[in-house]
């Protein structure tokens, strides 16, 4: 698979990046993230799209739009949707895009409630844990980089 055009999708409260739970999901704004984000994806030669809502329905209308414009895979990170959105889920399947799950945190070492996701079965592969380490593994796997 040959990738040049990347979603990244960002779902509630990663616009908090920064200041809610730095322990937890670091210091790091998400203006920061994108940048380190925008930054490799030029060493690699990729061309990234950055979207991030608090509602289930815009994400899903942003998948969608991603498959029609011709974006070749995502990076997502649903944050609370990962565990309730059957509709995120059926997004993907119903467009065919490829995307890596990302999450800051490990959500295998948090509250029970956290442990499922309704995406990783269909995702190509799942990164938690990393903090933003965690994006860039992504982005560099998606492209051939890893």
């Amino acid at each position: 698979m040959t990738v040049r055009r990347v979603l990244v999708l960002q779902g509630p409260n990663l616009d908090l990046l920064g200041q809610r739970e730095p322990e937890r999901y670091g210091a790091g704004t998400l203006a920061e993230l994108t940048a380190r984000l925008d930054g490799l994806a030029a060493e690699l030669g990729v061309s990234l799209e950055h979207f991030q809502s608090a509602h289930e329905g815009a994400l899903v209308e942003r998948v969608h739009q991603a498959a029609r414009d011709g974006v070749d895979a995502a990076i997502v990170n649903a944050a609370a949707y990962t565990h309730t959105s059957i509709a995120l889920r059926d997004a993907f399947l119903g467009t065919g895009l490829p995307f890596v799950e990302v999450h800051l945190s490990n959500v295998h070492a948090r509250e029970p409630f956290r442990h499922g996701s309704l995406l990783a079965d269909v995702a190509v592969g799942v990164i938690v844990g990393l903090k933003a380490e965690g994006y860039l593994l992504a982005l560099r796997a998606l492209a051939g980089a890893a």
